[in-house]
C-alpha cells in the first residue's frame, strides 16, 4: 500500500508531467487567397481583396490572426447598385477594427456587429446585402473562434479529414441569411438579418491544421472529397505552397462552375428541393487557405 507521502509525490509528478506537455508556444495562421469573379475568366482582383462581388480580408493583431469573407448579393445590380460595394466595405471595416485592436478574439460576432453598425451610421449612402464569415485564431489559447452568417463558411482539416466545419444558414433554398442596408422607407421589404443571428463556434486547433474559408462559389461547386484531394497536394507550410494550392482549388471550382454536365453540390441541393437542375453554379469564388503554424514575429 502506498503511503500518503508517496501518493502525493506521484500526483505531483503527474501534474508536472501534464504541464510540461502543454504547448506554450503562440500559434499563427499562414494564409493565402485566390478567387475568380464570375464575369471574368481570369483570377484577377477586381479591386483590393475583391473577386467579383465577393470580398475578403486578412488581418493580424498582437493577440490574434483574423480573416473573413463576404459574398455580395448580386440581385442589387437590378436596382443600379454595385453589390461589391457593400461586401467590400464590410470587410474593409472589419479589417480596420482588427488592426486597431477594437475586438475580442473570443467574440468574432462582435467584429461583425461593430462593422455592420458603422456601415448603418455611415454618412455616405451605402446600399446592399452580403453574407459574412469571420475566423479568429487566438494565438495563446490555440483556439479558433468563428462567426458565420449565411452560406459562406469554413472547414478545418486535420490528417486529411474534415474535423470541423461551419453550418450553412438559409431562410429557404438559395436565400441565405444576410446583412443588409435598404433604401429609406424600404427596410421592411428587404431581407435583413441581425449579426447576432450568426452561427458561432469555438474549436481547439493544432499545428499543421488546415483552415479553408470561402464563399459559396466554392462549396456550391466542389464537394468535400474534391477539396480534400487538392489539399493533399499541400506538402509545405510556406506561403508560396499555400498560395499555389489555394489557386488550384479556386481554379477547379471555377472550371466546374461552367460545366453543364456536372452534378454540382448546388444542383444536388436544388433537386432535393424539387427543382430540375444540372451543372455547376456560375458564381464569384473566393478562397482563403490557412495553415496553423508556430508564431514568429
Amino acid at each position: 500500500m502506498l503511503s500518503v507521502l508517496s501518493y502525493g509525490r506521484l500526483v505531483a509528478r503527474a501534474v508536472i508531467g501534464g504541464l510540461s506537455q502543454t504547448d506554450s508556444r503562440d500559434y499563427s495562421l499562414v494564409t493565402a487567397s485566390c478567387g475568380f469573379g464570375k464575369d471574368f475568366r481570369k483570377g484577377i482582383l477586381k479591386k483590393r481583396m475583391c473577386y467579383g462581388d465577393d470580398a475578403c480580408f486578412i488581418a493580424r493583431h498582437r493577440s490574434a490572426d483574423v480573416l473573413g469573407v463576404a459574398d455580395g448579393v448580386g440581385g442589387w445590380r437590378d436596382y443600379g447598385v454595385d453589390p461589391s460595394q457593400f461586401s467590400g466595405t464590410l470587410m474593409k471595416t472589419c479589417e480596420r477594427l482588427v488592426k486597431e485592436g477594437r475586438f475580442v478574439p473570443s467574440n468574432p460576432v462582435g467584429v461583425l456587429t461593430t462593422s455592420y453598425y458603422e456601415l448603418l451610421q455611415n454618412k455616405v449612402p451605402l446600399l446592399g446585402s452580403s453574407t459574412a464569415c469571420i475566423v479568429v485564431l487566438d494565438r495563446q489559447s490555440h483556439r479558433l473562434h468563428t462567426a458565420n452568417l449565411g452560406d459562406s463558411g469554413f472547414l478545418v482539416v486535420r490528417g486529411g479529414e474534415v474535423v470541423h466545419r461551419s453550418d450553412e444558414q438559409q431562410h429557404y433554398f438559395n436565400t441565405p441569411f444576410q446583412l443588409s442596408i435598404a433604401p429609406p422607407g424600404a427596410e421592411g421589404a428587404v431581407l435583413s438579418d441581425s449579426p447576432d443571428a450568426a452561427d458561432s463556434s469555438a474549436f481547439d486547433v493544432q499545428l499543421g491544421d488546415i483552415i479553408l474559408t470561402a464563399t459559396d462559389g466554392l462549396f456550391d461547386n466542389m464537394p468535400d472529397y474534391m477539396i480534400l484531394q487538392e489539399l493533399k497536394k499541400l506538402k509545405n507550410t510556406n506561403y508560396e505552397s499555400i498560395q499555389q494550392t489555394a489557386r488550384s482549388i479556386a481554379q477547379q471550382a471555377h472550371v466546374l462552375a461552367y460545366d453543364p454536365n456536372y452534378m454540382s453540390p448546388f444542383a444536388q441541393f436544388a433537386c432535393y428541393n424539387g427543382l430540375n437542375v444540372r451543372g455547376g453554379k456560375p458564381d464569384d469564388i473566393t478562397v482563403l487557405l490557412s495553415i496553423v503554424a508556430e508564431y514568429t514575429d
